[in-house]
């Protein structure tokens, strides 16, 4: 199934190539900026019942939009970046249907399993997602944080993806080496998914074209979902957005 996106960077709904997201604006590669507000975005969405979307906070300054997005279709959207114990409830109040945790649970590369305990007891393993997101090396996937720069000691592995679905309901996973590049989508990462979680996956990086979809629902067995971002018309790509959410209608 195809799942949308809302990226904010500054406030603006962006697309860019994650792995470039540093505090130095020199390094950093966007892919395209919208006129649109956050909100706009999120009411399309709404209007194509495109549910499990997620907002994501690159960096500071983006609440005001995140929270017109959520605003404009509450219960719709996850929302990511910046969530902790301490905000955690605030968002959900503000109408996300879940929250998306990734650097927060981690310290010097460890998986803090006494703040993912804390966090999944404040707010159930219902309204919690997992970013998973991961960089090839050696030949295995390792989760990264703190914008994608760091490696943590945890790789993705039919036994990690089995621990931490006692924690959350869904796993958000980008392919970092690949993603906002349009450079094809990981199928190797794909299939690992789709064996070794019990629970849904979102699939992020590299989707170029509508085949991705089919690739995607196919090699994951109908349990993998997949966000598209910079391919999209509405963001200044060649794929149509209206494709993809008839795709969806299709195999619903």
């Amino acid at each position: 199934m195809f799942r949308p996106c809302i990226d904010l960077h500054e406030g603006k709904v962006k697309q860019i190539v994650g792995g470039s997201l540093t505090d130095d604006s020199d390094q950093l590669q966007t892919n395209f900026t919208s006129d649109h507000s956050s909100a706009w975005f999120a009411q399309k969405y709404r209007e194509d019942n495109l549910k499990g979307g997620h907002v994501i906070q690159l960096g500071p300054g983006n609440e005001n939009a995140a929270r017109e997005a959520l605003d404009a279709f509450p219960g719709g959207l996850q929302l990511g970046g910046g969530v902790n114990l301490n905000n955690a409830h605030a968002w959900l109040d503000a109408g996300a249907s879940h929250v998306i945790v990734t650097s927060w649970v981690f310290r010097e590369g460890i998986l803090d399993k006494e703040r993912l305990n804390k966090l999944e007891k404040a707010i159930g393993k219902e309204r919690l997602v997992l970013d998973l997101s991961c960089r090839q090396r050696n030949g295995e996937y390792w989760v990264v944080t703190d914008r994608w720069k760091n490696f943590t000691e945890l790789n993705i592995t039919h036994e990690t993806l089995d621990h931490l679905s006692a924690y959350c309901t869904e796993f958000l996973v980008h392919a970092v080496d690949v993603e906002g590049k349009q450079a094809g989508i990981d199928l190797e990462l794909i299939e690992i998914l789709a064996k070794g979680s019990p629970i849904p996956c979102t699939y992020a990086g590299g989707a170029k074209r509508l085949d991705d979809l089919e690739s995607v629902h196919q090699r994951g067995n109908g349990r993998i979902h997949l966000t598209i971002g910079s391919a999209l018309d509405i963001f200044g790509g060649s794929l149509p957005y209206a494709d993809c959410v008839a795709f969806n209608q299709q195999v619903a």
